[in-house]
């Protein structure tokens, strides 16, 4: 009922008496005072006056789902929202949640997480307001395999989102960090529940570094936020529904026909790793060479002047672009 509420705050234009409020939503008059008093706690900024009723004066930067459902352009994606203040990592609470029958496009959205992971299992660790801690559940009909494209997706989502949404120039370090002048904004963790032959759900999380202004000694010569580029703050949610919409629309698109050369295109355009000397890195393997191309597959190739390396796992480090010395 709150967040009907605020919806309805947020289409006047003007003020809304308590009597309007309460006939609308088939509540009591002190049952209306209650839940503006309850937004009021989150942070927003309710005007109450007598004969005028209310008046909705600004928003606080929270990721709920009042917040975020207004600007989704979504059919599935975000349509059921979970929003938590702490959690330990979006993407473990994604999988209990499918173990109870949470519905596919299921957002998981945290204000903190404390034992968020990244890839390879190197922790991520959101700071409270200071970014974007998320993931969706997906249960497609696909193959283990096809796994890595939905990775390719997400990041392509993120790059088009962050470009569209702050006006700064994010690209994609293949397969799943984008950055900005070089340094990381983003990481995404992708994780699969499979049996031999098809997917049983799918969890894709997504870090993005939003309004933190400094980071570890560790960090700093690697990382950055988007307030750090651009030196103002940004409202959080209009850009998690704008991940959504983006990543929505080349997701529908893979499932009826698997990644097109249009997506590749675009992806290829986008990523900082091509045309860069790359060191691919695995378990007791170590070769360098010219990142030339991605296929249809998702897979990097790398020219190692004795042939092309096809790489679908293990560790890339980028050279040439600031941070991934």
């Amino acid at each position: 009922m709150k967040e009907e509420i605020l919806n309805l705050l947020k289409q006047q234009h003007g003020w809304i008496s308590g009597e309007v409020i309460s006939q609308q939503m088939g509540i009591t008059r002190s049952a209306v005072w209650k839940c503006m008093k309850a937004l009021k706690e989150q942070g927003y900024h309710i005007e109450s006056v007598t004969n005028k009723g209310y008046r909705l004066v600004s928003s606080p930067d929270v990721l709920t789902w009042g917040e975020i459902h207004p600007f989704l352009e979504t059919r599935m994606l975000g349509q059921k929202i979970y929003t938590y203040d702490q959690v330990d990592s979006t993407n473990l609470e994604a999988r209990r949640m499918a173990e109870r029958g949470a519905p596919d496009g299921s957002l998981f959205v945290a204000e903190t997480q404390n034992q968020g992971r990244g890839r390879l299992g190197r922790s991520w660790i959101g700071e409270p307001g200071g970014g974007i801690w998320m993931s969706l559940l997906l249960l497609p009909q696909v193959k283990p395999s096809d796994v890595s494209q939905i990775t390719l997706i997400a990041g392509l989502a993120v790059c088009l989102a962050v470009r569209q949404y702050s006006g700064l120039p994010a690209l994609i370090k293949w397969p799943n960090d984008v950055l900005i002048h070089g340094k990381k904004i983003c990481g995404i963790l992708t994780e699969m529940t499979a049996e031999i032959d098809r997917v049983s759900s799918l969890v894709v999380g997504i870090g993005i570094n939003v309004n933190i202004d400094q980071f570890p000694a560790t960090l700093k010569d690697t990382a950055t936020s988007l307030s750090m580029e651009a030196g103002k703050q940004f409202a959080r949610a209009p850009l998690v529904a704008s991940v959504l919409n983006a990543f929505e629309r080349h997701y529908f698109t893979f499932l009826e026909q698997g990644i097109t050369h249009e997506f590749l295109t675009q992806y290829k355009q986008l990523c900082a790793t091509l045309g860069r000397q790359v060191k691919v890195v695995k378990p007791g393997y170590v070769q360098e060479g010219l990142a030339s191309d991605i296929t249809l597959a998702g897979e990097l190739v790398v020219d190692t002047g004795q042939g092309p390396l096809v790489v679908n796992a293990g560790e890339v480090s980028v050279r040439g672009i600031m941070g991934y010395q």
